[in-house]
């Protein structure tokens, strides 16, 4: 089939509406889908409150190494799995660990001197720089061949409402912090712009059924298993969001949440998560982007994970010593819920083949799951987690790699540099040492 000058041109030719648009963006035989190279991606997924080392490190380096309980749930994906020890943030400077560890986290520079006053450190405002999110996606955007409808994508779960440094991790600049948005129905209505209010809730696809015909018409029988599958993927978010309306009574007593948070939302973050991974995924297949954040409640997040049995907070347990064997035990099945959700998006990129491309999305994307902390009762910002899925980034996986105190702006670096962004300096320039880290590929 010949190629179509331009979305606008192929719009006015079959007589329809822009509305279409975010369903045959990505269809390769008409030539919108930049299809040119392969589409890589990235995603970053954070959780609070740093690990359990105990139950999180490999013991063993190299190849030859076996996943401890918390990170038991990537066990299918072994092969595709980086575990990075020995990642430390060295950004110092106003505010406290917890503030530095998420504000810092992407951006690898100190935060602006301010006036939330956190622990007993200095207070603090947002951070100095961008995020190694956002300065990607502004490089893929940049590009024509990359460039996609909206460049990046930012998801919660359960954010406090509140806007603050502990709350927000991604930077489009200098203090310019980016809010995720932490409700599937705001995530679906942001995709496909046609939505009013929850209650109102109609069918985006009864409203352009005659236009998809139409389409459906005009391009190949590999585009049309294409829009079929992201039809029926809408149709069952919809059904979905629907079916979920208000969040119905949880049927016992719970304990009072921080201020901010919502009781409701908080038991149903498991549904909440699912349904951000699945708009996340269908998000990619349909190219709307090529980076996202993930991001799990917030620094000195204090979540209350009833459905698995634990009644306390997430922050307040993470302050228990280490001889308190059932905090322990308690953190260390926390921390595997959250590995639980990585393990849930790698299993729903596996399962999808790359559209238009060869292997599947997982071959192409790469999942980096991070914390702000490296262990909660220190608040030390030595040993990070970092744990990489899929093949995104074109790294050598299935390793344990321990360093030895490596600056995580290298870190940063290196996610650049895989995407093609060859810059000598990321963050506070004094932490990017050599370059990239070495040993990933």
């Amino acid at each position: 089939m010949a190629r179509t000058t331009t979305r606008r041109d192929f719009v006015r030719r079959l007589g329809i509406g822009g509305a279409a648009l975010p369903f045959i963006l990505n269809l390769p035989s008409l030539g919108f889908a930049n299809q040119g190279s392969r589409k890589q991606r990235l995603v970053v997924v954070f959780s609070p409150n740093g690990i359990f080392p105990d139950t999180f490190w490999p013991d063993e380096e190299g190849e030859d190494f076996q996943l401890k309980p918390i990170l038991k749930p990537l066990e299918p994906f072994k092969g595709q799995t980086l575990v990075l020890n020995g990642v430390c943030d060295k950004v110092r400077g106003d505010g406290d660990n917890h503030m530095r560890g998420i504000g810092c986290l992407l951006t690898g520079a100190e935060l602006f001197p301010g006036n939330i006053q956190g622990g007993s450190h200095t207070p603090a405002g947002w951070a100095s720089g961008v995020s190694i999110d956002q300065e990607i996606k502004n490089y893929l955007q940049a590009d024509e061949s990359t460039r996609t409808r909206f460049g990046s994508l930012e998801f919660g779960v359960m954010v406090p409402d509140r806007a603050d440094t502990w709350t927000r991790m991604s930077y489009a600049g200098p203090n310019k912090p980016l809010t995720p948005i932490d409700d599937p129905y705001q995530m679906f209505n942001k995709l496909y712009g046609r939505l009013k209010d929850q209650e109102s809730l109609r069918s985006i696809l009864d409203d352009l059924k005659d236009d998809l015909v139409k389409v459906r018409s005009a391009v190949s029988a590999e585009d049309r298993r294409l829009l079929d599958e992201h039809a029926t993927f809408v149709r069952e978010m919809e059904q979905q969001l629907a079916s979920a309306g208000d969040i119905k009574d949880v049927g016992h007593a719970v304990p009072e949440l921080e201020p901010g948070l919502d009781e409701a939302e908080n038991d149903d973050m498991p549904r909440i998560s699912k349904q951000q991974i699945d708009l996340m995924v269908n998000s990619f297949a349909a190219d709307f982007a090529r980076v996202a954040t993930f991001q799990i409640t917030n620094s000195v997040g204090q979540p209350k994970m009833r459905w698995i049995g634990i009644d306390e907070g997430h922050h307040e347990l993470s302050h228990e010593p280490d001889s308190n064997e059932d905090a322990v035990d308690k953190l260390t099945r926390i921390n595997t819920w959250y590995c639980e959700q990585v393990a849930y998006l790698a299993k729903r990129l596996a399962e999808t083949p790359e559209p238009g491309g060869e292997g599947t999305m997982l071959d192409n994307t790469t999942i980096v799951w991070t914390n702000e902390l490296g262990k909660g009762n220190s608040h030390t910002l030595n040993d990070i987690p970092f744990v990489l899925v899929g093949g995104g980034l074109g790294f050598k996986m299935g390793r344990s790699l321990k360093y030895k105190d490596a600056h995580h702006n290298r870190l940063l670096l290196s996610f650049a540099h895989a995407f093609g962004h060859r810059i000598e300096r990321f963050g506070n320039p004094d932490f990017c040492g050599e370059g990239p880290l070495p040993n990933l590929t």
